[in-house]
């Protein structure tokens, strides 16, 4: 029998032998009789008046249409008004996440990495210089030594460094005659390390001209198939270096977070808001910083408006990025003290307890979206710090006003953390992590990143994130433990990269910003989940799985 479906299709078409008499008008019938799209807008989604506060595991994206490769798909977002990066990712200033290895590959991979400030100065200052020096176009300060350096001496030098080959120069300085250049070859197989460098530098020497382009020179290094470019003056003179070794880099890493005048990496580092961060961040300045960023669990204070403000007069070149907060009140105080950028979360990060302890915070999504549509208005790029779990956490975080998501316990067990691996009781390997709150962490900041008692006294910068430099009695706001192990950075960073791709062709749109635009436009709908549908929408029904993320 012929089927009549008047009610379902509200009279507007037939169904007739099981087919649509004119299925063409589909769109058509949708605009006109469905007005009300699935899903809600985002305004209604995070109505909390209505619905509470929600995080992200509380609501779903709703798919839209493909009309394009999942690679066409473009991550350019801003970390601050000036600064751009190719991919939305920033590893967390903790001192089990980033340090230099993991700031330079962060970099490299489109992303940016904020060194921690639970070390001292000089400690910090040397890790900034590491990622400026990492990948250059002109090296305007390379490592110079002079012929009477030994060979011992030029092997420290590059365990110091990372890198073995060091231009000789008759004074040892720059601005000095060339003589020679010592690679990690020359010094390898040499047995007395008690030998001047003269005996084993190379003479044979290829040069360029200073006033060369980078276009030139780089052209040179192809020709000569040579390590290292010394540039020199007239008269001989060393006045800067270009390594082959940054022409691969350019290669390999074509998204690379670098500065567009001075091919070098980015470079962001944390600091207090103690008067001795004054000191520290003047040290980071003339290590090559870029940005800097304010590292309080709670940023709506009088000692962070009073930085924000110190920064803007004494370092105009340097973008500042405030917090952390999550409400429109506290970004509003911060983003009238001249703040570049805001970092959103307070209690959400794995290894937080704040929320627990303190009863003071917000639900993640919540935070993130309230924040960021304010702080839109002013121009002011957003950090969606905490609580990411996956890509989908971070496309969530993007889809809710996010310029950028920063990341602490998911970045914590690549090989570029510093935390220590060790196997765990289940015989599986896994990486030392902890929250900056946490009493080990804290008791590590009141020695400045040293259990040395002078070092205590010359440095108590870390607790000053949750104001408690001056306390007899440490209150924990977070937690210490391990996370499995999630090999190297380099795969695990584009693995994140792909399916933030595929996730926003799922939703039909081709950029960040076009995902913000269409969430606001009420384009790009969500739906809530409840705890059924979480549980639904993850691995359920098997006996035993492999969940392997990526290859």
């Amino acid at each position: 029998m012929p089927i009549v479906n008047g009610d379902a299709m509200s009279g507007a078409a037939h169904i007739t032998n099981g087919k649509l008499e004119d299925y063409t008008r589909a769109l058509e019938i949708l605009d006109a009789e469905y007005p009300e799209r699935d899903g809600v807008d985002v305004r209604t989604l995070l109505d909390s008046k209505t619905r509470g506060g929600l995080t992200y595991n509380d609501f779903l994206v709703l798919p839209g249409y493909i009309g394009f490769a999942a690679s066409e798909v473009n991550l350019d977002t801003p970390v601050t008004k000036r600064i751009s990066l190719k991919t939305p990712f920033l590893s967390s200033p903790m001192d089990t996440v980033t340090e230099h290895s993991m700031a330079i590959h962060m970099a490299l991979l489109g992303g940016l990495g904020v060194i921690h400030h639970n070390c001292s100065v000089e400690d910090q200052a040397e890790m900034v210089r590491k990622v400026k020096r990492f990948e250059n176009g002109f090296i305007l300060d390379p490592i110079v030594i002079s012929p009477s350096t030994t060979v011992g001496e030029a092997k420290q030098l590059k365990e110091t460094w990372g890198f073995g080959g060091f231009p000789v120069t008759e004074n040892g300085t720059l601005r000095s005659k060339l003589i020679g250049i010592v690679t990690a070859r020359d010094i390898q197989f040499h047995a007395d390390l008690s030998d001047p460098v003269s005996v084993v530098m190379s003479t044979d020497l290829v040069t360029g001209q200073a006033g060369i382009s980078l276009l030139e020179a780089n052209d040179i290094l192809r020709k000569s198939k040579k390590g290292k470019l010394p540039i020199v003056d007239g008269n001989g003179n060393l006045v800067s270096l270009v390594s082959r070794s940054d022409l691969m880099k350019n290669l390999n890493y074509p998204l690379a977070s670098k500065l567009p005048h001075s091919k070098q990496l980015i470079a962001a580092a944390a600091i207090g808001t103690r008067p001795d961060d004054k000191i520290r961040l003047q040290k980071l300045v003339d290590a090559g910083l870029d940005i800097v960023v304010l590292d309080s669990s709670q940023g709506n204070s009088m000692y962070q408006v009073e930085m924000i403000k110190y920064v803007k007069e004494t370092h105009p070149a340097l973008d500042v990025i405030g917090g952390n907060v999550v409400t429109k009140a506290q970004a509003a105080t911060l983003i009238a003290a001249g703040v570049d950028g805001l970092r959103i979360g307070m209690g959400s990060g794995s290894a937080c307890i704040t929320q627990e302890v303190m009863a003071v915070g917000r639900p993640q999504a919540a935070s993130v979206f309230n924040v960021s549509s304010f702080a839109a208005r002013f121009g002011v790029p957003c950090i969606a710090d905490g609580g990411i779990q996956n890509v989908g956490h971070i496309v969530k975080g993007l889809a809710l006003g996010a310029s950028t998501v920063m990341m602490g316990g998911l970045l914590a067990g690549t090989s570029e953390s510093p935390g220590q691996y060790f196997v765990n009781r289940e015989g599986k390997l896994v990486k030392a992590y902890r929250g900056m709150g946490s009493i080990d962490a804290m008791e590590d900041k009141k020695a400045g990143g040293s259990k040395d008692a002078k070092a205590a006294k010359a440095s108590n910068a870390g607790t000053a994130r949750y104001f408690s430099e001056g306390d007899r009695l440490l209150v924990a706001q977070g937690v210490s433990g391990s996370v499995a192990d999630r090999g190297s950075i380099t795969k695990f960073v584009p693995y994140l990269a792909a399916g933030v791709q595929h996730s926003l062709q799922d939703i039909g749109v081709q950029s960040v910003k076009e995902l913000r635009e269409k969430v606001l436009d009420g384009e790009v709908r969500f739906e809530l989940r409840t705890v059924s549908a979480q549980a639904e929408g993850n691995v359920h029904g098997m006996e035993t799985f492999d969940k392997k993320l990526y290859s």
